[in-house]
């Protein structure tokens, strides 16, 4: 049988089980990771039988810890593995740290044997470090939506809830490991096994790869005005090239000063404030997560000057980029 199998099929010459092999990375997700595992054990228990086995692994083989603290025993170091098994990077917080040479180096070299590679939560930035998400669609947790898209241009990035392109597989963290299993599940033994593991998690509205991550504009904001949204969206869309204000509020068939009145009814700042603040949390995000010069995160904000990025981001954050991006660092070598 070929190596390059479906990403969602099980061996057609065998009855073994199919094997996850559970890479957890230092300060990985215990939710992306606990709901992935579940899924494949209860699909065990409702078939009757032992469709799915799984192991973790992770560099030294020992242990390791997730976000909330806990540790983990390890099954096993990064070793040699089957033609057959399915890996699934979990990682979290501060993934960068966290993907090391050797964890590099061993994912290329067992994708190479054409294994299904998988990236739970912020681990599509892994499966991308690698160079294995060249091409392909892949999505991140939106957290770090930004920074991946400024680092891996070579990446088609979405806001899928998770996205299957060939043998690659990624989520975009928390509750989506379950939609990801549960497509799984389904390619593999059919949709009635997914469905009955879907009502023994509770999980009654299964989400699929047309699905967005985020909550729609109007949710978060908690207005439901479809003007407004619809100006939120194109400026969520445009942060690197602001649109003015007049040329949203002619997008949407309002004059600027009708604008003005909407935004300061709703969401009690003008429209000119609330864009800045857009800019501002992207500007945040990308000192927080990539290596990009300061110079370079203003530009990708939609500052034409440094001293011009500086003086709005003191005004809104109370310290400077300089200063935001040193206290980052120090924080995570703590």
């Amino acid at each position: 049988m070929s190596a390059q199998h479906s990403a969602t099929r099980l061996p057609l010459d065998t009855d073994k089980p199919r094997r996850f092999v559970f890479v957890l990375l230092d300060q990985f997700s215990l939710l992306c990771f606990a709901t992935a595992i579940e899924s494949l054990r209860i699909a065990n228990r409702m078939a009757g039988k032992p469709i799915y086995a799984w192991m973790t692994v992770g560099e030294g083989g020992d242990s390791v810890a997730c976000s909330a603290g806990t540790v983990f025993q390890l099954d096993d170091d990064l070793g040699d593995l089957g033609r057959d098994d399915t890996i699934m990077v979990c990682s979290g917080i501060d993934v960068q740290s966290a993907t090391t040479k050797k964890v590099l180096g061993w994912l290329r070299r067992e994708a190479r044997k054409g294994l299904v590679v998988g990236g739970l939560c912020t681990a599509a930035f892994t499966l991308a470090k690698a160079g294995l998400l060249d091409g392909k669609k892949a999505t991140i947790h939106w957290e770090n939506q930004d920074s991946f898209a400024e680092e891996f241009q070579e990446v088609d990035l979405t806001k899928s809830v998770f996205v299957v392109d060939g043998n690659r597989l990624t989520t975009a963290g928390g509750t989506s490991s379950i939609d990801l299993m549960l497509k799984l599940i389904a390619d593999d033994q059919g949709e009635e096994l997914a469905n009955a593991v879907a009502d023994q998690l509770i999980y009654s509205s299964i989400r699929t790869d047309q699905d967005t991550q985020r909550l729609s504009v109007p949710t978060r904001i908690g207005v439901r005005h479809p003007k407004l949204s619809q100006v939120i969206q194109m400026m969520e869309t445009n942060i690197e090239e602001p649109i003015s204000p007049s040329l949203l509020a002619k997008e949407v068939g309002m004059s600027t000063r009708q604008l003005e009145r909407l935004f300061r009814r709703y969401l009690n700042r003008s429209p000119k404030r609330y864009y800045m603040e857009l800019r501002l949390q992207k500007a945040r995000n990308l000192l927080m997560q990539t290596d990009m010069s300061v110079i370079n995160v203003a530009l990708a904000c939609g500052f034409a000057s440094p001293s011009h990025f500086s003086k709005c981001y003191r005004a809104h954050y109370e310290t400077t980029p300089y200063r935001e991006r040193g206290s980052h660092a120090a924080r995570l070598s703590i």
